[in-house]
């Protein structure tokens, strides 16, 4: 009976899941057919606005209508070339920027602004709006030819601001905490397992880390605006925009007006006169130009995306793993008609192991093909190992990058088990079989086998730092310790060749390969919105607790915890940035 009773279940199952494709794949169907080409009128004002995350590279296909049913979010690699691609439309007036909170990292905004800069020199107007604006938002805007503010609404400016979280006391009450073993007198991404407040070696490399990055965006301010970078600092030390007509009279904004008038203002400078403005949205604006190329060639210069935190495995389109990289670099090398290679890394790092195994890939690579290194928001720890396996390094003045040190962090729960009345008994064959338990204080044996693991892969790291940038190891260690730094001063320092964005890194990697024209090609290749449909059916019940999660504690307090979850999965040893930093 059993038997019958498990055949007629797994049949029953095979039915449903096959019903659940059926009507799939007719949703499908239909999506890709009710959907209705863009068209761009003459005289159309394109709307910026971003009301997802943004990530260098989603992987979408503009054309899947599938593809936004899942972690919605824009590519910094669409955004930027679509605003290129409308430098060059006849059918595009100007832009538009609005919306508020801004949900990417200051260099993306950074790419973003740079190419609202070279749209502008086209002669076509960029204006921008907002109920109000956080300081990323505004230091976007300030790029437009004017800002414009709602009467009643407010600027956030206010200077950067760093804050870190720590942990001990909390390890203390619960019995829950982290045995840390560590290389670097800068390596601060255990310190908030170790003690309840910053040390002065941490405080110190964020102040300055801050000040480096902060004087960046107040050039670029003080050039858009016309205000002095003195002026910018005592506006943002006094909040002397905090009500709308101050930030006016700051001259942070240049009018306040509401959204019809901003609209009638569109519709004049579009030259549509009295008329509405004929407004394109990003989104249909990059569906109507998905199959327009910015570059054109016989040649291809292949741009590999690795972007998110550095676990061992197979990678996707929020992490990356081994397992992709080698896919793709063993692709690069094999296609004759790709000449050079532009590595997009976005990174606070993650595991030794994997950042070793990719470096390797990207040494073979450069055997074969030049590969220049573009540094977007972060490329720290593991971020940048992978980074000097290039020929050039390229980055942003706002990079966070080095944090050349490694670090594990093994849970323990010890005390835990002890206060709920658990105890755990081992027995094993040799002196070193039973190496560690998490329901036992950590042995000062397997201690020093952790530290050993640590130092030689300290040593390796430096190693591979010292041949890429052509220095020495004693020079690589005096940058090293787990400091982070600007992109300006990595430049300053010699861990990177120049300053620069995506743009500059693909004009080096065409003149390293001795090519004048050429058409990129992104990778790697992401699955398409039905086959992520299909795995997520899957996975919708732990998209539902994380949810729930959040809706109860609220969106601060889920973020700790997933803090803690994310150090309890990381294993091995770890070459990465040194703290989690939201910078504000």
């Amino acid at each position: 009976m059993a038997f019958l009773r498990n055949l007629l279940a797994a049949i029953l199952g095979t039915l449903v899941a096959l019903g659940i494709v059926f009507v799939m794949f007719l949703i499908f169907v239909s999506l890709a057919g009710s959907e209705e080409p863009v068209r761009i009128p003459d005289d159309s004002v394109l709307e910026l606005s971003f009301p997802y995350p943004i990530n260098e590279y989603s992987g979408n296909d503009p054309g899947d209508p599938l593809a936004g049913l899942f972690d919605a979010s824009q590519g910094l690699d669409e955004i930027t070339k679509a605003i290129r691609l409308a430098a060059g439309d006849d059918r595009i007036s100007g832009i538009s920027l609005g919306g508020p909170y801004l949900l990417a990292g200051i260099t993306q905004t950074r790419a973003i602004r740079q190419a609202l800069a070279e749209f502008r020199e086209t002669g076509k107007f960029v204006y921008a709006y907002g109920d109000f604006y956080m300081q990323k938002d505004y230091y976007l805007s300030s790029v437009a030819d004017s800002v414009f503010l709602n009467p009643v609404g407010t600027v956030d400016f206010k200077g950067l601001a760093a804050e870190v979280l720590y942990f001990k006391e909390f390890q203390e009450k619960t019995g829950l905490q982290m045995e840390v073993v560590r290389h670097g007198k800068y390596k601060s991404a255990v310190e908030p397992f170790l003690s309840d407040s910053m040390s002065d070696d941490n405080r110190e490399q964020l102040r300055e880390l801050l000040a480096s990055i902060w004087s960046s965006i107040r050039e670029e301010i003080s050039t858009s605006r016309g205000l002095s970078v003195d002026e910018l600092d005592r506006i943002a030390d006094g909040l002397l925009a905090r009500t709308p007509e101050r930030a006016v009279t700051t001259g942070l904004v240049d009018a306040l007006i509401y959204r019809g008038e901003y609209d009638d203002l569109l519709a004049r400078a579009s030259g549509r006169g009295e008329d509405d403005p004929k407004i394109v949205t990003l989104q249909d604006y990059i569906r109507a130009t998905k199959n327009k190329r910015l570059h054109t060639g016989d040649s291809r210069i292949a741009i590999v995306y690795a972007q998110g935190e550095i676990f061992y495995g197979e990678g996707g389109p929020d992490y990356i793993g081994q397992v992709r990289m080698q896919e793709v670099f063993k692709k690069v090398r094999e296609d004759e008609d790709i000449k050079a290679v532009v590595l997009r890394i976005n990174s606070p790092g993650g595991s030794a192991l994997t950042s070793e195994i990719i470096w390797r890939e990207i040494m073979e690579t450069r055997k074969e093909k030049p590969v220049v290194v573009s540094l977007s928001d972060v490329a720290a720890s593991g971020g940048y190992y992978m980074a000097v396996a290039g020929d050039r390094i390229v980055t942003e003045p706002t990079t966070i990058t080095g944090s050349i040190g490694v670090f594990a962090t093994i849970p323990n729960i010890s005390s835990l088990s002890e206060k709920i009345g658990i105890n755990a008994e081992q027995v094993g064959t040799h002196d070193m079989s039973v190496d560690y338990s998490f329901f036992e204080p950590m042995g000062d044996d397997f201690r020093e086998v952790v530290r050993e693991g640590i130092e030689d892969t300290y040593e390796t790291f430096l190693q591979r730092v010292a041949d890429g940038r052509g220095i020495s190891v004693a020079q690589a260690d005096s940058l090293a310790q787990g400091r982070v730094w600007s992109g300006t001063d990595a430049v300053r320092l010699g861990l990177a060749d120049a300053l620069g964005g995506m743009p500059e890194a693909l004009d080096t990697a065409a003149e390293l390969a001795g090519v004048e024209s050429y058409r990129t090609l992104s990778l790697p290749k992401y699955k398409s919105g039905l086959e992520r449909l299909m795995e997520d059916l899957g996975g919708a019940g732990e998209a539902a607790g994380q949810a729930a999660l959040t809706d109860r504690l609220g969106a601060e307090w889920a973020g700790i915890l997933e803090q803690i979850r994310e150090q309890l999965q990381r294993k091995g040893v770890q070459a990465r940035l040194p703290f989690i930093l939201e910078i504000r």
